[in-house]
């Protein structure tokens, strides 16, 4: 093992740097694993930005991480040096009730690895035993590396309820929106129209199996909507979390309809028409990124081929070009980015 190894640092968007630290050890409890593949997140550009209510400034990136197990520390059974894993990033405290339920998701001490503390955009990282799931043979670590995305649509889809022969609308097609229109497809919606205010991701959504993409700043989206889906929408998904989107998911919803807010808003106060949510009976919900049992579900749509790989992965970069995954990141062409970690030593 390496003396020193790299690690991303986050100041800002514009102060993206490369690192050099001590190499971690497993301790009781633990993994040393070595990044092979990690994603930029929404999440991590949201922070960069400086926008991310959750996320603050400086921090090490990497929670959507692939990689290879280095070492076991002591009491760890079950993995062995060699094995394939995908890091569930939830850190949380098992004890209050959310936990003891069985939603870990909402722990009342939740940290996320890779947000509230150091992730895995970096050559060798520790993270529990218990937080990672194995990479099932024949999947390749580019398709791995969509399955920490791909549970957070998967989680919200299931706290739609029943999406059988029912009509959806996702607003937003960025990569978050595409991947909660692959699972709403496979939970048996019978019709999906997206939004977007890009042409160009609105072409990726119908390649992705969206029966309409429409434009998000059309005036009369909603009665687009109504026309691709024979009427307003049983569910919509807020993968934009802002005024205007909540406002579109609150017109576009049918009268006892569902909006799952999926998307991350900005600290502060977004405006929310609680006269149409209380007169039109709308369940307004927000959803958490995921459990193992969505990390299962992800794992199997993507080993199914239920998502288009290469339509989500749009580019790649190294390790030492972190600046520029995370600036393709904010462009409009590219959907998800990865980041590959060669050994350095």
């Amino acid at each position: 093992m390496p003396q020193q190894i790299r690690r991303v640092l986050v100041r800002s968007i514009d102060d993206i740097t490369v690192e050099h630290i001590p190499a971690p050890t497993a301790d009781e409890g633990e993994l040393l694993v070595r990044t092979a593949v990690v994603g930029v997140c929404g999440s991590d550009t949201h922070a960069a930005l400086g926008h991310h209510p959750f996320m603050p400034l400086p921090y090490h990136p990497g929670h959507e991480a692939v990689g290879v197990v280095a070492a076991t520390g002591p009491g760890v059974d079950g993995f062995v040096p060699g094995d394939r894993v995908i890091v569930e990033p939830n850190l949380f405290c098992g004890q209050c009730p959310q936990c003891r339920s069985g939603r870990y998701n909402i722990c009342q001490e939740l940290k996320v690895f890779g947000c509230q503390t150091p992730g895995a955009m970096t050559d060798l990282f520790t993270i529990p035993a218990d937080r990672v799931h194995r990479v099932p043979d024949g999947m390749t670590d580019v398709e791995a590396a969509l399955v920490e995305p791909l549970a957070t649509p998967v989680h919200a889809v299931a706290k739609a309820g029943d999406l059988t022969g029912r009509t959806v609308v996702v607003l937003g097609a960025g990569p978050i929106g595409l991947l909660v229109l692959a699972a709403a497809r496979h939970a048996g919606a019978a019709a999906i129209a997206v939004t977007d205010l890009l042409p160009g991701k609105r072409d990726r959504a119908l390649r992705l199996g969206a029966d309409a993409a429409l434009p998000a700043d059309a005036a009369d989206l909603t009665e687009q909507v109504g026309q691709a889906l024979g009427g307003p929408a049983d569910v919509v998904f807020d993968c934009v979390a802002r005024e205007q989107s909540m406002a579109q998911a609150t017109d576009l919803v049918t009268k006892g309809g569902r909006i799952i807010v999926v998307g991350v808003g900005a600290a502060g106060t977004t405006p929310v028409r609680l006269d149409l949510i209380q007169d039109r009976e709308i369940s307004l919900e927000g959803t958490l990124m995921y459990t193992a049992d969505d990390y299962r579900t992800a794992i199997s749509l993507i080993a199914s081929g239920a998502v288009d790989t290469d339509e989500i992965v749009t580019a790649t970069f190294p390790l030492e070009e972190a600046a520029k995954a995370f600036a393709a990141s904010l462009a409009p062409e590219h959907v998800k980015v990865l980041v590959t970690v060669e050994a350095s030593w």
